[in-house]
Parts: structure tokens; sequence; C-alpha cells
């Protein structure tokens, strides 16, 4: 009788990652965005090490994650934290529902934009993530916004003054990811 092989567990990285953590609260204190987060970043660890992808799914907290490193520079164990939480954006964005693949989508075409201008351009991005989204009711829902941002002379045309400069350097994170 041939046995099915279930698929790897989507949290299982960041779980092994995660099982020093003592749940000292370092990380939530010294984080900057925890008081715009639903969750600290502690609670989302336990949750992380408890394996509860949907718990994690419905939260925000883990896209107000800004990169900073406090978290993991103030560890008293040590943990690459930012790197937990980068992974986690990860698999959410792969195994999440709509919600996660619609973050997901953001991050990766703002990525895809500061690659190809070398810094964000603001229109181009939105016009990408809009018709990305194939939602016309979600182009009309940000209208507003750009009116404002345009009367205020926020919205500019993209420029190629530094377009493709940081190519070099995405070229050299694809390889080391690759290689990890």
């Amino acid at each position: 009788m041939l046995h099915e092989t279930r698929p790897a567990e989507p949290l299982s990285g960041v779980r092994d990652t995660l099982s020093a953590c003592m749940q000292c609260g370092t990380c939530s204190a010294s984080c900057p965005n925890a008081a715009f987060m639903d969750m600290t970043p502690r609670k989302l660890w336990r949750l992380a090490q408890l394996g509860m992808l949907d718990e994690i799914e419905r939260s925000e907290a883990f896209w107000l994650c800004s990169s900073c490193y406090t978290c993991t520079l103030r560890c008293p164990r040590g943990l690459p934290l930012t790197q937990v939480m980068a992974e986690i954006k990860r698999v959410v964005a792969v195994h999440g529902g709509r919600t996660g693949r619609r973050h997901g989508n953001f991050y990766r075409l703002f990525l895809n934009n500061v690659e190809k201008y070398g810094r964000v351009q603001e229109s181009t991005l939105m016009t990408c993530y809009l018709a990305a989204m194939g939602s016309p009711s979600l182009a009309l829902s940000f209208a507003p916004v750009g009116l404002k941002l345009a009367a205020k002379g926020k919205m500019h045309p993209p420029h190629s003054a530094m377009k493709g400069t940081l190519k070099p350097l995405f070229a050299k994170v694809r390889e080391m990811e690759a290689r990890s």
C-alpha cells in the first residue's frame, strides 16, 4: 500500500529558528513599530513556535516590520528575528489566503520597482499593483489619496536618473539566497 507523503509544514524553518526563544519580550520592547502592530513580535513568535499559521495570517504585525534589526541586535539569545519576520512574510505570501497574496504582491512589486528605478516610483508602483490586483473598485478606492498627492505636488513621473543602479545589488542578493 502506498502512503501519501504530507507536505512539509510551511513554518518548520521558522519554528526551528525560534526553538531557543524564551519569550522574554525584549524584541517587543525594542520594536519601534510594536505600538502600531495588532500583536507584539513576542506573541507572533509564540504563534510561530506553535505552528499556528492561520492565526499569524490574520495578523498585520509582520507586514509592519521595517527590518530595522533592533530586535535581532537586542535578542539575548542572538536569534535572527528580522530574518524570521521576512520568512513569515514569505510563508504567508505563498501559503496564505487572499490577504497574504495581496500583501505579497505589493512587496514583490515594490522590490521590482526599486530594482528597476533605483528608488521607489510611487505612481508606477501603484499602477502595477492595481493592475495586478485586477480590481477596478480597489483602484477607485485609492483615487482620493492620489488626487490629494497630486494637488500637493507629490506625484512625479518616473525618471531614469538612477535607473538600473541597484541591479547588481539585487543580483548579488538572489545569488546569496540561492546558496542558502
